[in-house]
């Protein structure tokens, strides 16, 4: 599939980008990666891309032209070790500037979680069985006052204020 984007948009991302199912043999991990994953969090995503493979169908790995993976190196270590043998990919023509700003853009997290939320709305177990990391507290209690916590971290430990 070809995609060309809008050229007056200021914000456009590739000019052309073409998705196509590799084999994942000729994929390389990018060199310059400087994103790890240790090995419990390694289970973890080899146990959710177990459980819920549709995910992986929403989302292709990002290569270069060379098909050096700068996008989802992880998932692709994660992908041969169950035995795929191929994979969508999205191959992108950027300068190696852009490569590298990419790879770092990719693996920032930019939100944060809203802790009362997941604490009250959502099911503990379930966040724990799809790999989630909840705070310990988070565990402990069945609701979190994180305006008591917020009040608490504001006083000053000389004065109380």
């Amino acid at each position: 599939m070809l995609k060309i984007f809008n050229r007056k948009s200021k914000n456009r991302i590739p000019k052309i980008s073409m998705r196509r199912v590799e084999k994942l043999y000729k994929l390389k991990r990018h060199t310059g990666n400087p994103r790890i994953i240790k090995d419990v969090k390694y289970k973890k995503l080899l146990k959710s891309l177990k459980d819920f493979p549709e995910m992986l169908e929403a989302r292709p790995l990002v290569c270069n032209s060379n098909l050096e993976v700068i996008g989802g190196n992880q998932r692709l270590a994660a992908l041969r070790e169950l035995g795929y043998k191929e994979y969508e990919i999205e191959v992108v023509d950027w300068s190696e500037d852009k490569q590298k700003e990419f790879v770092i853009k990719d693996n920032t997290s930019s939100g944060e979680w809203d802790m009362d939320t997941l604490a009250n709305q959502w099911n503990v177990e379930e966040l724990k069985d799809w790999g989630f990391d909840l705070p310990n507290h988070v565990f402990e209690n069945e609701s979190l006052d994180l305006n008591k916590e917020k009040e608490e971290q504001l006083k000053c430990e000389y004065c109380g204020r």
